[in-house]
């Protein structure tokens, strides 16, 4: 049991840091899961989304301020109420996507070979579109045309591949359609809220059989650490990616999953 509580340390530790971050926290997952054998049965193929309410947690608290004025001037306010549709238009594609194909995603594509390659690939995208001469249009990420959220919800979709990450696809497209890397990063942070909140509960409908007392320490354990990881993530990430750009995370995801390839290569 020990050992199991340092394991949910580990993965709640790793699913903070990567979460909000464009490398794919799920990605990262399957594969601290691999090297630890704890993703084998239901319940540990269910973990890594359920300790992602942590790190979702973690965002809400430090944009409660901003949500509860949104929230305040609903009635009153139509740049509110747009920026919520907004929201909510970015969202729905990867709802609907995720129910529709939650078995095939579980049982196919939660694969360590193809986490590596997508991290790879996702790699090499990420520093091509933070090189490119964009001419940013957008500078608030609440007021982005409804258009240009649909568009970002749809490349959102893209990261229910494990190792593409969510953040990422959100982040490139929102730059690719005039958004600068702030704007972009802070609507990643948006758009979370709705979509991960939606894959807990949806995770925890699907396997609840899974999860015993013992389990549920677990999830206790690794929600409590991905909690301050992601805190710290979030307070910190929008001032570097103003500064330096992304190029930090696509040379991390490159190494991450050549050295994973070699790593499954040499075990057969």
């Amino acid at each position: 049991m020990i050992f199991d509580i340092v394991k949910a340390i580990v993965l709640g530790v790793v699913e903070g840091l990567t979460e909000f971050l464009p490398v794919s926290s799920t990605g990262h997952l399957l594969l601290v899961e691999h090297f630890f054998g704890f993703g084998d049965d239901d319940f540990g193929k269910s973990f890594a989304v359920l300790i992602q309410l942590g790190a979702i947690l973690a965002l809400l608290t430090i944009y409660f301020a901003r949500l509860w004025n949104v929230a305040m001037a609903l009635p009153s306010d139509p740049a509110a109420r747009r920026f919520v549709i907004g929201v909510l238009i970015a969202f729905l594609p990867a709802a609907v996507v995720g129910a529709l194909a939650y078995g095939f995603i579980k049982a196919v594509l939660f694969n360590v070979w193809i986490v590596c390659i997508m991290l790879v690939i996702g790699g090499f995208v990420l520093m091509w579109v933070d090189r490119m001469d964009l001419k940013p249009r957008h500078h608030d990420a609440t007021r982005f045309p409804l258009l240009m959220y649909l568009w970002i919800g749809l490349a959102q979709c893209v990261s229910m591949i494990p190792g593409v990450s969510r953040a990422g696809a959100t982040i490139v497209a929102a730059m690719l359609f005039g958004a600068d890397r702030r704007a972009a990063a802070e609507f990643s942070f948006y758009l979370a809220m709705p979509t991960m909140v939606g894959a807990f509960v949806f995770a925890l409908y699907k396997d609840w059989h899974g999860m015993g007392n013992a389990n549920l320490i677990l999830v206790a354990v690794g929600f409590a650490t991905s909690f301050i990881a992601g805190w710290i993530v979030v307070k910190t990430f929008l001032d570097y990616v103003s500064r330096h750009g992304f190029a930090l995370f696509a040379w991390w995801r490159i190494i991450v999953g050549a050295l994973g390839l070699v790593s499954l290569a040499l075990m057969g």
